[in-house]
């Protein structure tokens, strides 16, 4: 009988410093036939990001049928995923947790399951929900059956997931063009040791005590573009399977939170001596990370848009930045970009993208396109200063958009602003197409972002990144973690040199 393998997971990454609290109403739920079309290998579709297989050491030549995925039955349970955001819901976690627990027990003889995560979701009552949540898992399922973990390298890797995971891989690119590179080697490594009816591999996981924000570690730039670029080099040493390295969430206080690294392989020396070099090798760098781009306070970065000749020049509003679990409605640059008169009345135009106000956009709905509000704007999430926001302006579009629900775009003076239903991010060009406008057209673009993905980062003439206060504050020793390990660096600067331990199994 061919091998049956059941796929599912829980995927969001949430912030224990905003106030925001996800619930299942966030999240996209798919199960049965629905969950299945979500995997290309199943749907035989082109894998997105293939482009980008060589650099971190794929086989280009990913075929749209793929041989190891037809060799096994699939077994859809249950997949939730969501824009980072706040806390989940007690809730709805219990609530799909005994889902995937009563599906994986009527879905009877088991011999792999594909865990599709991120590694950072937090539930209040919880400490290291995904360690929660496998542990339940195995307790149905038995010793026996092979787990593969696909993850978000913002992800963390505490021992309980560890242990009752027999593969973990993880993204080797932020931005995360890789996504689903990974979620694919993933499956097909797990798929591939099942067919041949191969043990389960050798693992080993090493901890190093540092805590970076994303901005800070981008495989675009030193050292993180070095680090993540020996993998595939270690890789190719015989025993190995595959080699993974975590930066780990640094916006939220939980002891788990921290870099990991974890190799899997057939040769248990090897596998151990990967492990301890790959974290040699971070904490070597540790004290090298530096932000991915220029950075500077927001009305300082506002001052050298406006007077720059480059256009459009992108300034990122990081600490609210809902990709990473802020709010997406604290106000520090909308109060700005209103209260700039060279945007209100004079040559420069604006637009910020966006801040999340259900009933802003409701009021923007009541007076329909080309009607004129006098709206109050965000804030109510998060509360944190300036507070809402009065907008005197024009409805220019209003669309009903799949991620941000009703979305209504006004212009006040210079200033453009799209309002969301939803908690939404503005990272392709699609999306702001979707609403009738080309970010170009623009001179300063705000986006509530860290960094820039692909296709901001190429629309961009120049940009800098600003550290905005918020959920996601760039300024770690400023949110106040209380729970985390210690010592660790950035909150430990000075400490000494630790000694790396590692775990087995």
């Amino acid at each position: 009988m061919a091998p049956r393998v059941a796929i599912c997971g829980i995927h969001i990454e949430s912030s224990t410093f905003t106030p925001h609290m996800t619930t299942a109403a966030d999240f996209t739920v798919l199960r049965a036939d629905d969950l299945l079309q979500r995997y290309p290998w199943i749907t035989h579709s082109p894998i997105p990001g293939a482009e980008h297989a060589e650099a971190v050491g794929e086989d280009l030549s990913i075929p749209l049928v793929r041989e190891w995925s037809e060799a096994v039955e699939w077994v859809p349970v249950l997949h939730c995923g969501a824009l980072p955001g706040g806390p989940v819901e007690p809730t709805a976690y219990s609530a799909w947790r005994e889902e995937i627990v009563d599906g994986l027990r009527e879905a009877g003889h088991l011999d792999g399951i594909l865990f599709d995560i991120h590694g950072a979701m937090s539930v209040p009552g919880v400490d290291d929900a995904e360690g929660d949540l496998i542990r339940a898992i195995r307790e149905v399922v038995g010793p026996e059956v092979m787990v593969s973990a696909s993850m978000d390298l913002h992800g963390n890797v505490s021992r309980a997931l560890f242990e009752n995971c027999d593969l973990l891989t993880c993204y080797r690119m932020a931005p995360h063009e890789d996504a689903w590179i990974c979620r694919e080697r993933a499956a097909r490594n797990l798929c591939e040791l099942l067919i041949s009816d191969s043990p389960k591999p050798h693992k080993a996981l090493v901890h190093v005590p540092v805590l970076l924000p994303g901005e800070m570690t981008s495989t675009r730039i030193e050292p993180a573009k070095s680090l993540y670029g020996r993998i595939p080099e270690v890789e190719q040493r015989q025993g190995i399977l595959d080699a993974a390295i975590w930066i780990g969430f640094a916006w939220a206080d939980e002891p788990r939170n921290k870099a990991a690294i974890v190799v899997t392989g057939t040769d248990a020396h090897a596998v151990e001596e990967a492990a301890l070099e790959l974290g040699r090798e971070f904490w070597k760098v540790h004290s090298d990370f530096v932000f991915v781009a220029p950075t500077d306070s927001y009305p300082s970065a506002l001052d050298a848009a406006i007077a720059s000749d480059k256009r459009p020049f992108l300034l990122s509003d990081s600490g609210d930045n809902p990709g990473a679990g802020g709010a997406d409605d604290v106000t520090v640059t909308l109060a700005e970009l209103l209260g700039r008169p060279e945007i209100q009345d004079g040559p420069v135009t604006a637009l910020l993208a966006s801040i999340v106000d259900p009933a802003a956009v409701a009021a923007c709905a009541e007076v329909g396109v080309n009607g004129h509000v006098d709206i109050e704007v965000g804030g109510h999430l998060d509360s944190r200063e300036p507070g809402p926001q009065r907008v005197v302006g024009v409805v220019e579009n209003l669309v009903d958009d799949p991620r941000g629900g009703l979305t209504a775009v006004v212009r006040s003076g210079g200033l453009t602003v799209i309002v969301t239903t939803k908690r939404n991010q503005y990272t392709t060009n699609e999306q702001f197409h979707r609403l009738g406008m080309d970010p170009r057209d623009f001179d300063v673009v705000t986006v509530k972002i860290g960094y820039l993905e692909p296709d901001i980062f190429d629309l961009a003439a120049d940009w800098i990144l600003t550290l905005t206060p918020g959920g996601v504050d760039q300024d770690l020793v400023r949110l106040g973690h209380r729970r985390i390990d210690r010592p660790m660096y950035p909150f430990d600067p000075d400490m000494a040199d630790p000694q790396l331990i590692i775990v087995t199994g």
